[in-house]
Order: C-alpha cells, then structure tokens, then sequence
C-alpha cells in the first residue's frame, strides 16, 4: 500500500463516519444508553482519547524523538483506568467541542502521513505504518469503531429511530 493509498483510505472512512453523525444528529449526541450507559458524545471522545496518543507517537517518531508520554496519567495502567480517565475529562464538554476535536485529530493524522517519507512500509491489511522498528496502526481510530462500538451504535440508532 503506498502512502497516497492510505490518504484515500482514511479520507473515505471519515466520510463514512461524518455520514453515521449526521444520521445520528447533534440533538441525540448525549442521550445515554448507546454502550452501557455511554452516549454517543462519550464514545467519540473515548476514540478522540486514543487517537490524540497515535498522532503523539506518529509525530515523534517522525522528529527522531523518544515515545512520548501518554497524555493521561502515567499511573493509569489498564484500558479500563485509561478509558474512566478520558470519560471523565470529557463528560463536561460540549458535543460540538468534541466533534471538532474529531476534525482536528483527522486533520493531524493525515498530515503526520502526508509527512512520511514517500518508501515507508505500509501493511496493507492491516493499515500498519512501519517507521523503523516502531510500528503504528494509522487506522486504530475507525478499526477500534468497527470493532467495539459500531454494532452498539447502529443497534441504538435503529431503536431510537423507530
């Protein structure tokens, strides 16, 4: 997969995804139960949380630069600890200020890419940037969605709209 390849992919992901918020509508963004008694605020600021360090890591790596340290605290050890962290960070703000963070984060991530060097090794199944030993799932954000959250989303989105 070459780098522009992976431009497309990504780019065509966020459409699917801006399509799925814009079904959903800014006025059901915060009512609760769409995982457990997460809304769909809360889950886009859980995959903003993850998404925030992936870009982290990307550009430092990019700079010849160390890991860089999570932007949660260090004592936080398991998703669950991560995840309650970024919940609670985020509980207070408002839907447009996380969907913008959303924007921004993409528009980060596809500048660290567009910033690779032209012969990075890219894994093409799995969307895996390979920059030296380090390796970084530029799709972390949209497979986590896919994986975790979209069947719950699309589960609540068919009872709330019937």
């Amino acid at each position: 997969m070459t780098k522009s390849e992976l431009l497309s992919w990504l780019q065509e992901e966020s459409r699917q995804w801006e399509t799925l918020l814009e079904q959903i509508g800014l006025e059901r963004m915060e009512q609760p139960g769409v995982a457990a008694n997460w809304s769909i605020k809360d889950i886009v600021a859980h995959l903003n949380g993850w998404q925030v360090r992936l870009i982290a890591r990307i550009q430092a790596a990019l700079r010849g630069e160390p890991e860089p340290s999570t932007p949660w605290p260090a004592h936080l050890q398991t998703d669950d600890e991560v995840n309650a962290w970024i919940y609670e960070s985020n509980r207070a703000r408002s839907v447009r200020e996380i969907l913008d963070d959303t924007d921004r984060l993409f528009q980060q991530l596809l500048a660290a890419i567009t910033g690779l060097p032209d012969d990075v090794r890219i894994d093409a199944a799995h969307h895996v940037i390979w920059l030296g030993e380090k390796r970084f799932s530029a799709s972390e954000f949209f497979d986590h969605f896919h994986d975790d959250h979209e069947a719950d989303i699309r589960a609540w989105l068919a009872q709330v709209e019937s």
